[in-house]
């Protein structure tokens, strides 16, 4: 399927170099632009085939599917920009959590979906959070989902619940490697130990828990449970973290929400001239 990437940035040249990674699409299936010709000359000359293109015209015209990876306030100008070479065969994929699937069905005539991915998804792993417009068929999503299955568990959710999949989904990994690098430090402070090996081992533990989460069968609290002898050294270790960490995700979802909605308003303000 010809695709192509409207902004090439760390989400956009995320996504691209993960579906050439997973053999997903060929250099030459993709058709890039990026406002800095420059980035996007820099992905061509690392995948021989890849198409860089001047201009988002180009992209639409060539393109049967179509991402738009570009900031909140970028994509009502980008869509005024492509929406002339828009016909209602293509698909067109926003992965800006504030523009509303609405607001891109209102100027484009085509298949809409909104698509949230995670830098997990460069492993070729993590969820792509999914969003599909009223003119998405279920042959389309299938058709959608069997493109991103390649670097991605998809995953369908409410509209309403963008923000806070977003926020665990996509935010998840800085809020846990913060802690991670917390914990490796207080290991290093407390006793000494090698910076380096501190995250090796903190590492490895996050990724086997993972694990045991996904595929081992187990829910959070009964992982907690298994590995916690009442009395022992770890339930010593939870009372700390309970003591300080109660209500801190609260305010951290609280303090996103707030963000996430303000940028709707301007999102909105934007769509409504």
């Amino acid at each position: 399927m010809n695709t192509g990437f409207i902004g090439t940035g760390s989400m956009g040249s995320l996504l691209i170099e993960s579906f050439i990674k997973s053999d997903a699409l060929l250099p030459q299936e993709i058709t890039a632009s990026n406002r800095n010709p420059a980035k996007v000359a820099q992905l061509a000359e690392r995948y021989p085939g890849l198409r860089a293109v001047p201009s988002n015209r180009e992209v639409a015209l060539e393109s049967e599917l179509i991402f738009l990876c570009v900031r909140p306030m970028d994509i009502f100008n980008v869509i005024n920009d492509i929406q002339p070479y828009i016909h209602p065969d293509q698909y067109v994929i926003s992965i800006t959590s504030p523009v509303m699937i609405q607001q891109l069905e209102s100027r484009l005539p085509c298949r809409v979906a909104k698509l949230i991915p995670s830098i997990t998804n460069y492993m070729l792993d993590g969820a792509m959070l999914c969003v599909y417009g009223s003119r998405i068929s279920s042959g389309d999503r299938e058709r959608i989902e069997q493109l991103i299955r390649r670097i991605s568990e998809p995953i369908e959710i409410s509209e309403t619940h963008v923000r806070v999949c977003s926020d665990l989904s996509s935010c998840g990994p800085a809020f846990f490697a913060y802690l991670l690098e917390q914990f490796a430090h207080a290991a290093v402070e407390e006793t000494g130990i090698d910076y380096e090996q501190a995250c090796t081992l903190a590492s490895r533990m996050l990724l086997g828990t993972g694990k045991l989460l996904t595929e081992g069968g187990f829910t959070p609290e009964q992982l907690r449970q298994r590995v916690t002898v009442p009395g022992g050294i770890t339930a010593e270790g939870l009372k700390i973290i309970e003591k300080e960490l109660t209500g801190k995700f609260n305010q951290l979802f609280q303090m996103t929400h707030h963000k996430f909605t303000t940028e709707v308003t301007k999102v909105t303000a934007q769509w409504s001239t």
